[in-house]
């Protein structure tokens, strides 16, 4: 259904009942920060003033006890909830018009802006809804009493549907029957404001046609809970907002099919039913011997009464209302009226438990209008006592005393006829109960231990299906003393029956087990869900979803089915691997719709990724279950597929999957791949795989090389030792990154200073060293290495020597630099790609995972370590043709400069880019073509690396991720080049680069041997700037020295002057193609000042990851002032030197523009008058705004600020208040 209207308005209705219902409960002195004292006086209730039957004194007596239990926030929430979900309800019943008197209560059907109907028959409803009727008609004659007569009515409706529906309508929990909710009611309910306009408004009457509505609506109302609990350990409260998510009803369908609608065909393989199950998926081919153990375990014939389903977290009931469609065919096919269906399903077939009473009452609600549907006498039947569901929202006994409650029900006739039975008074000798009776009570306690944390385990709560019969005796006697007189054991009964009925429930047996589970990782359980999960759940403990996998198979008959929509993760990660060996020793994969990502259409991305299963409770020897590979599209063009049976595989028998390590479910691998895992080695085998290190504080002990002064940067060490004599502080880092294959992704370093001891000696908070995992064995060694989490695809880079990792870039360390050359050749083949996917096809790529991986490094010929070093050199030399390397010598327009015009070097780096593409390409299908020939597989069709996997920076479908090169790509790749070109030539001015000498020349600190530097006529050819400040001038008439001046004579000096201003406009021409927009009129120069006044510190910032090497400052939105000032050149003097040299002449220079423009004035004509004076404002405000930044200015000049570098610039960047632009996004947070 479309979801859309729904998801508009849940959210906001949230917020507006929770605002009613606080000033409700206001009214009645419940505040957040106390609770008023309620006055008797007389016959009333004083409150701040305001007067209260005293009913009301009572009901609000009640609702403090409930604050006072609950807290005033989790009170408030569940109120207004508790009305939302009241009001919906009204609103589903009265669209389907299912209210009895026939009347609608919350709206009008012939317009939706005029008062509610029931409102002009309420004299004809009073009888129906049991009001006092003269009441009622003289409310109706008063003309003012409107409000109040319609909160009478709409009360009267909902105390009538409590004795139908008291899940719903009633208070949660025990509440007497005179519900104190009603209180909190919010007001002014017939105005035009009112808090009902929205549900019959906002949401069009089509949006009601399935009950399916509600279960939305849930979903959406707790949406930003939901939001603001996820990523924390979570509370019990808020596990159900944590885990709620509501299933798509094709899938819902699917899971229902193929548990209760299979059991039902086996035995009845010639039903009419397979036709009317759209999602059925038909067994594949199997064995003779398979089909005799089938017969063995298949009944004869099949009672529908005796059927139990049970959703043992039935959040919102969708799966049950499809659980009761499906068995509705089912009676029908065997003979029963339809009137009869309903009562039986309800009763003796379906069964439902959540720990959230709103789900249960959401639940119980769609099943009631579900019956409703077939049974117009249902409501009656209820009322009647003839119908009672098997839906419960899980009760803690954590305030139960049992030998107290045991005294009181004298089930043993032990007390005097009429006493309270020792409930209120505890001075009577507690008797031990003797035979069935001894029984019970140990039955109370073992329910009373069992059912302590209720509201936390749900369902993954055991009971032993041999108290069943206990129970169930046990219930009677309950029920019996429910009826009687002693008023003592009613109340007991009261409180003892739900918790036995709950217990009923868990220790009956069911043919089938169909849920959703909730999701909730280790990490987000509390510690009482956290400890008995590693206690009773040891395999599956990982994941909330995977305790339920596991535990409901202990609600199953012999040979019923688990079926589940989960996390996919189970089915290849490492953690799951207990659970996945357990499951295929014991239990049948019967049928799977592998889902994969944008299966549930509310969560868009990669991170829900899903599959849909039915496993049977025992193992059928040699079972070829059937699978459906639908990881691709989105939601609709996956259930097309599924229904069209679509990518289906059904060849494999489960006792495959464990001949490949890990046995991950790789239902699609086929029997030659699964033939290599069986004869090669492993990867493990001639290289040790190992996760990285953890340091505890990347914030503390890593950086980006460039943020750090270059004299304290370690490269090239190949041993620990020669890094711990070196002195150096900072060693290259590696950390995973970006998809790219053969080399690259070195950005980042760690203080590994004397020998990493900071690191290893660091405590936290709690007095603990948190860095491990330091592989001091196999740091500064050549190593093939990888991104432990990608985007995309897995690909493997050789790091030479020098190196650290991380735990986000793992490694594998062969030993010698030939078996590394093969090893990362066969991590980047299909091969390898082919073999990972079916380990883990996830994007999370563990060492264990690689170590897996079947390979024979012996049989790879020589000629694949000649292809993988041109493709190592390749990509090495690619990476260095960028600022980030700190290889990096010089831009690669430079390499053509002999051609004089700029656009000529560009075609000719263009034509050089294209082949070095080629040679790449060429080269990894050679590889490609050895590898499937050594592993004996059959070709791939094409075994060419797609163009945007081929992961050179030069390549533009790569660099953006697109599947063709287009002009546009090509547009985009001329503007970035030239953009990149800007930034190289800042470096040249900023004398980070020289044209005199290749690579990095100064990156030190506090420009100390600067000047040294200069004085060997480094910067001869073209000359850096002596303070290291850059500014960007809007206008030419502001700076001599501005960037785009000093531009202009960068372009002269390397391309000469002859063609100086047609290369000029050929960079303009450049950045307008993506970097900036086309200006109609503008020059050249103007193009490339505005370039650097509107986006080059963006790029910059891009370039450098928020790590900015020139720092821009601005003196705010007009941009009176701005200039770049290099890091490593920034000493305590530069504010100083900026305010002198550069503001303080510019303050005179706007003086004297405006004197000059006030001149013009007295001639102008009126046309011009008005430019004048446009521009006389424009400069005023710069003048402003720059006398205020150089009062700023001066203040920070005076305190001579140091940086130390190895802060990083994150920490520095926040040290000179708001003179810097973008203080926010690069340094964290705001600063005053």
């Amino acid at each position: 259904m479309n979801t859309k209207n729904l998801k508009a308005y849940a959210p906001k209705a949230r917020r507006q009942f929770i605002e009613a219902v606080q000033k409700r409960a206001a009214h009645f002195g419940i505040y957040e920060d106390r609770i008023v004292e309620a006055k008797e006086e007389g016959s009333s209730i004083l409150i701040e003033g305001r007067v209260f039957t005293k009913q009301q004194g009572q009901q609000r007596k009640r609702l403090a006890q409930r604050v006072e239990e609950r807290g005033y926030d989790m009170f408030t929430r569940e109120m207004a909830y508790t009305w939302f979900n009241r009001l919906a309800a009204i609103r589903y019943m009265e669209i389907h018009d299912y209210l009895e008197h026939g009347f609608r209560v919350l709206s009008n059907p012939s317009n939706n802006d005029s008062l509610p109907e029931i409102l002009d028959h309420a004299s004809d409803v009073a009888d129906t809804l049991e009001l006092d009727k003269s009441h009622i008609i003289e409310l109706q004659l008063a003309g003012d009493k409107e409000e109040e007569l319609y909160r009478e009515l709409l009360l009267g409706q909902c105390h009538y549907l409590a004795k139908i529906m008291p899940f719903v309508f009633k208070g949660l929990a025990f509440e007497a029957i005179d519900d104190a909710t009603e209180l909190l009611l919010p007001n002014n309910l017939t105005k035009t404001d009112s808090i009902l306009k929205g549900l019959i408004n906002e949401i069009p009457e089509e949006d009601w046609n399935e009950i399916e509505v509600i279960g939305w609506l849930y979903q959406f109302y707790i949406s930003e809970h939901k939001d603001s609990v996820m990523g924390k350990v979570v509370k019990s409260e808020d596990i159900p907002a944590a885990t709620q998510l509501f299933t798509p009803n094709w899938i819902v369908k699917y899971l229902v099919q193929n548990s209760l609608g299979r059991h039902w065909l086996a035995t009845y393989p010639g039903s009419e039913l397979k036709g009317k199950m759209e999602y059925y998926i038909e067994p594949a081919k199997q064995s003779d011997d398979v089909i005799e153990q089938l017969k063995v375990i298949t009944p004869v014939s099949i009672d529908p009464e005796e059927i139990k389903i049970i959703d043992p977290a039935v959040g919102s009931g969708h799966i049950l209302v499809e659980v009761y469609e499906v068995l509705r065919e089912i009676y029908l096919e065997r003979g029963y009226r339809l009137r009869e269906i309903p009562e039986l399903i309800l009763t003796k077939n379906i069964y439902g438990l959540d720990i959230d009473d709103r789900a249960a009452q959401l639940a119980g609600f769609a099943l009631m209008m579900k019956a409703r549907e077939d049974d117009r006498r249902v409501f009656q039947r209820v009322q009647d006592g003839e119908i009672e569901l098997n839906i419960l929202s899980l009760q803690s006994t954590e305030n139960l005393d049992i030998p107290k409650h045991w005294k009181a029900l004298d089930l043993e006739s032990n007390q005097q006829q009429g006493s309270t039975g020792g409930l209120f008074d505890s001075g009577d000798e507690f008797i031990e109960p003797t035979g069935i009776y001894k029984e019970y009570y140990e039955l109370l306690q073992v329910l009373k231990s069992a059912f302590l944390q209720a509201k936390t385990l749900g369902s993954l709560i055991q009971i032993e299906n041999s108290h069943l019969a206990n129970l169930v005796a046990l219930k009677e006697l309950l029920q019996t003393k429910e009826q009687g007189s002693d008023p003592a054991a009613k109340q007991t009964a009261i409180k003892l029956l739900p918790i036995v009925n709950q217990a009923i429930i868990l220790a009956q047996r069911y043919i089938s087990t169909i849920m959703n589970p909730p999701y909730l990782g280790s990490k987000g359980m509390n510690a009482e869900l956290k400890d008995f999960a590693k206690k009773e759940f040891p395999n599956s403990k990982s994941d909330l979803f995977a305790l339920f996998m596991e535990r409901v198979f202990g609600l199953l008959t012999d040979h019923g089915y688990n079926a589940q929509v989960n996390m996919q993760s189970w089915m290849f990660l490492s953690s799951y691997e207990s659970l996945r060996e357990w499951l295929l020793d014991t239990k049948t994969f019967v049928t799977m719709a592998h889902l994969g990502a944008r299966a549930f259409g509310q969560i868009s991305g990669e991170v829900v990724q899903t599959t849909a299963w039915i496993l049977n409770r025992v193992q059928i020897e040699h079972y070829q279950p059937v699978f459906h590979r639908l990881i691709d599209g989105n939601e609709e063009e996956k259930r097309e597929a599924l229904i069209k049976q679509e990518n289906r595989f059904d060849n494999t028998q489960q006792g495959d999957f464990k001949k490949i390590p890990g046995s991950p479910i790789a239902y699609w691998v086929d029997m030659k791949l699964r033939q290599v895992f069986e004869r090669f080695k492993n990867v493990s085998d001639y290289a040790t795989p190992r996760a990285g290190m953890i340091t505890g504080n990347n914030a503390k002990f890593v950086r980006l090389w460039h943020e750090i002064g270059a004299r304290k940067l370690g490269l090239g060490y190949e041993s620990k030792e020669l890094a711990a004599d070196s002195g150096k502080k900072w060693f290259p880092y590696q950390k995973g990154g970006e998809f790219r294959k053969w080399y690259g992704n070195h950005d980042c370093v760690v203080n590994w200073e004397n020998d990493g001891y900071l690191l290893k000696n660091t405590k936290d908070d709690k007095g603990k060293v948190p860095a491990h995992a330091f592989n001091e064995k196999y740091i500064f060694k050549p190593n093939v290495n990888w991104s432990a989490v990608s985007s995309s695809f897995f690909s493997g880079r050789i790091t030479p020597k020098g190196s650290l990792f991380d735990a986000g870039g793992s490694a594998a360390f062969p030993g010698d630099l030939e078996s590394t050359y093969k090893l990362c050749a066969f991590l980047n083949s299909y091969v390898a790609r082919d073999a990972l996917l079916a380990i883990n096809p996830t994007l999370n790529f563990q060492a264990w995972n690689i170590g897996n991986l079947p390979v024979n490094i012996e049989l790879l010929p020589q000629s694949v370590v000649s292809s993988t070093k041109i493709l190592f050199n390749e990509a090495k030399r690619d990476w260095d043709l960028y600022e980030v390397s700190w290889d990096f010598n010089k831009h690669s327009l430079l390499g053509y400069k002999e051609f004089n015009l700029i656009k000529v070097s560009f075609e000719h780096k263009v034509n050089e880019d294209s082949k070095r593409i080629i040679s790449v390409a060429t080269e990894e299908r050679l590889l490609n073509e050895s590898l499937i020939q050594v592993f004996e597989l059959d070709e791939k069709t094409n075994l060419d690396t797609p163009i945007q996997q081929i992961s050179l920076k030069v390549n533009p479908c790569y660099r953006y991720g697109k599947e063709s090169l287009t002009e546009e790509l090509e547009s985009r790749y001329r503007s970035d080049v030239f953009s990149e070109l800007l930034s190289y030539f800042l470096g040249c001015a900023m004398g980070r680069y020289s044209l005199d000498r290749e690579g990095l020349i100064y990156a030190h600190s506090k420009n100390e041997g600067f000047k040294e530097l200069d004085a060997e006529g480094t910067y001869q050819t073209f000359p850096a700037d002596d303070d290291g400040i850059v500014p960007l001038a809007s206008e030419d008439w502001l700076f001599d020295d501005d960037a785009t001046t000093r531009f202009k004579e960068f372009v002269k000096t390397v391309w000469g002057n002859e063609h100086l201003d047609e290369n000029l406009e050929f960079v303009a021409e450049s950045l307008c193609l993506h970097a900036l927009k086309l200006k109609k009129g503008e020059g050249a120069m103007n193009t490339v000042r505005r370039y650097f006044s509107t986006q080059f510190f963006k790029d910059h910032c891009k370039t450098y990851k928020k790590r900015p090497i020139y720092w821009l400052f601005s003196s705010g939105k007009e941009k009176a002032f701005e200039c770049l000032v290099y890091l490593h050149r920034y000493n305590e003097g530069t504010l100083s030197r900026m305010r002198t040299e550069y503001v303080t002449p510019l303050m005179g220079k706007y003086e004297h523009m405006l004197n000059h423009l006030a001149d013009k004035l007295v001639d102008a004509t009126s046309s011009e008058k008005r430019d004048i004076e446009k521009e006389q404002k424009s400069l005023t405000k710069k003048q402003a705004e720059l006398r205020t930044f150089d009062e700023q200015l001066k203040h920070y000049a005076e305190m001579r600020i140091t940086l130390d570098l190895d802060d990083g610039v994150k920490a520095n960047y926040g040290k000179f208040g708001n003179l810097l632009a973008d203080v926010k996004a690069i340094h964290g947070k705001a600063v005053k």
